[in-house]
């Protein structure tokens, strides 16, 4: 019978900026368990609030004891998943995800963002959550009903490419931030490394596609995950679905070869569900298919494209 995990963000347990396939897994589980995870938002002592009683111990003790790499994001992981093997998939069903704090932070940083040269009053605001709401009060006096996901979600890269960091998404998955990534769809991620080693992090409490200042609303999440190894799917990149779409990835340096991805990935997920001919699958990318810029901050840009169930009948 599958079984349920947790783990909690300790000194042991979380990768400060970084990803590595050489650290030693955090936790063990089958394939097929459930694990549910715990997550601090990014960034470091600036973007905390003024009063300490709302920052939780365990991101306090962070603060001063993690080791860190050069990325902001703490990293909770790596699961090490029974059973999968370089050239598998690990499937990440999100079952559940749900704000672990009562406040999220929104910052302009120094040469980062959408427009660095023409934003350049750098601020950072804290933004009260409302968990029994569902809304973020946002400080202008407006509030956001919460869509929360994980920013980060990841296997460990190959083994060749050593200490990663956090802020680039590549192949492995990592800094997506996709905010179709929430609870009730399944992401899919190629496996480099034995054991999978899937890590999650990087809690956003609601953010628009293309992250343009370059922070969400940074907060804590804790989410649950359904993991398990799919040995008969191959992937080179990340793909996603929903209930009602599916949800391919594209991620470049440049947009353009980010969106051409997305758009050949989803080509492929097509042909592979259904009996359509390659150019058939095309043309229906180009009726029903919604291209949107997922992130334009994370160096490696993303474009993802979200195309309906019920555009095509399955095999």
């Amino acid at each position: 019978m599958p079984k349920h995990h947790y783990l909690p963000t300790t000194v042991d347990t979380v990768a400060w900026g970084f990803f590595d396939a050489a650290l030693a897994p955090a936790l063990t589980i089958e394939s097929g368990d459930t694990v549910t995870v715990d997550a601090l938002p990014a960034g470091d002592v600036k973007e905390l609030p003024s009063d300490a009683s709302r920052i939780r111990p365990d991101h306090r003790l962070l603060l001063d004891k993690a080791v860190r790499g050069n990325g902001p994001h703490p990293v909770n992981g790596p699961i090490y998943v029974n059973g999968a093997e370089p050239g598998d998939v690990l499937q990440i069903d999100i079952l559940d995800i749900k704000p672990n704090q009562d406040w999220g932070f929104v910052a302009i940083q120094p040469l980062l963002g959408t427009l660095p040269d023409e934003f350049t009053d750098y601020e950072t605001v804290i933004v009260d959550i409302d968990t029994a709401q569902n809304v973020a009060h946002l400080p202008w006096g407006t509030s956001l009903k919460l869509e929360p996901f994980f920013g980060i979600l990841a296997v460990a890269p190959p083994p060749a490419w050593g200490r990663h960091t956090s802020i680039i998404p590549r192949a492995f998955g990592g800094n997506m931030d996709n905010k179709a990534l929430v609870a009730g769809t399944t992401l899919y991620l190629p496996v480099f490394n034995k054991g999978a080693l899937f890590s999650a992090g990087d809690g956003h409490g609601v953010q628009g596609d293309g992250e343009v200042c370059i922070t969400a609303l940074e907060t804590g999440l804790t989410g649950t995950f359904r993991l398990t190894v799919r040995k008969d799917l191959k992937l080179a990149g990340p793909f996603a679905e929903s209930p009602t779409h599916l949800i391919s990835i594209g991620i470049d340096e440049d947009l353009d070869d980010a969106a051409k991805q997305a758009v050949r990935e989803m080509v492929r997920e097509l042909c592979a569900r259904t009996d359509l001919t390659r150019n058939q699958a095309y043309m229906l990318c180009s009726l029903a298919g919604d291209l949107k810029v997922t992130q334009l901050v994370d160096v490696n840009k993303g474009v993802h494209m979200m195309l309906p169930k019920t555009a095509y009948k399955a095999k």
